[in-house]
């Protein structure tokens, strides 16, 4: 892709994707994804009945009376994208690939972030972290988040979220929306993920495509598996190979789903063959009403 072609399509997204903010987004980011922890504001000279946890034993030491530390409601997020990169991501067979979904609906979360004056930041990993965007603020950033979204050529083909979970620990300090967005075809990251989501909001947004799970009885398929190269031949015109392809899939959907339950960690799916707009917002409001009820 072009450095003319890139700008082109960072435009059309921006539009887009703006629009869907603006309609259905606004709302629901607001509701749920804002900051409701506690930051340092300033210290200030003791006063009768302040509580004492408060006091600021340092600079009291230094000058000789108490103070207090001021703390303020810290309302701005640091959202950070974490996006899948391997080489299954380049699988499409209809509207989009798994990769220009992510792109899309990164878009999304950075123009949210960005309307509502939070950081954001960007990870492309493989398996290897081979990008950061250390999060800010502005929507010239956004637009290099965008940028990098679209143009970023891996270097790699595999997969190891456990690398990348393990890099956002290192690298973000405070607590943080984090998204993942990957198709998740790999294992072994269970642990770092319930660590993370311990101290991160984390949210697991899984792309794939219907052809993963549904063989077309077109008889003989020569596939090859874009991370490793091997090559294969599948038989789809038999139904019982269709019916074990239907059930690898169906297992992995069902694996993924407990694996998220059990580490806390909310997930949407999303099928790269078809339009996305209606489960991203639905999903957003449902946890919105779920944050409500749960008192924020």
């Amino acid at each position: 892709m072009t450095p003319r072609e890139v700008l082109q399509r960072v435009k059309r997204l921006e539009i887009r994707t703006r629009r869907l903010v603006d309609e259905s987004l606004a709302g629901s980011y607001h509701s749920v994804f804002r900051g409701r922890g506690m930051e340092f504001s300033e210290v200030r000279e003791y006063e009768p009945g302040d509580d004492v946890r408060a006091i600021d034993w340092n600079v009291s030491a230094r000058m000789g009376h108490p103070f207090i530390k001021k703390f303020t409601e810290e309302r701005e997020l640091t959202v950070l994208l974490v996006v899948d990169a391997s080489g299954s991501e380049r699988f499409g067979t209809a509207q989009a690939t798994k990769l220009q979904l992510a792109a899309e609906i990164s878009a999304l979360l950075a123009f949210s972030a960005i309307r509502n004056n939070d950081r954001v930041g960007l990870i492309k990993f493989t398996d290897e972290v081979e990008l950061f965007l250390p999060p800010r603020k502005g929507r010239e950033h956004a637009l290099r988040v965008l940028r990098e979204v679209l143009a970023f050529e891996p270097q790699r083909d595999g997969t190891d979220i456990k690398s990348a979970i393990d890099f956002v620990q290192r690298v973000i300090s405070k607590r943080a929306v984090v998204f993942l967005l990957s198709d998740f075809l790999d294992d072994g990251y269970e642990r770092s993920l319930r660590v993370a989501s311990r101290k991160h909001d984390v949210v697991a947004i899984s792309i794939h495509d219907r052809r993963e799970h549904e063989l077309p009885p077109v008889g003989l398929i020569s596939v090859v598996d874009p991370e490793t190269g091997e090559r294969g031949v599948l038989d789809a015109g038999s139904a019982r190979v269709r019916r074990a392809w239907s059930e690898w899939g169906r297992k992995h959907r069902e694996e993924l789903r407990e694996r998220m339950r059990r580490n806390g960690v909310e997930l949407l799916e999303l099928d790269a063959s078809e339009p996305y707009e209606r489960p991203l917002v639905k999903f957003f409001h449902e946890r919105a009403r779920r944050v409500a009820a749960a008192g924020g």
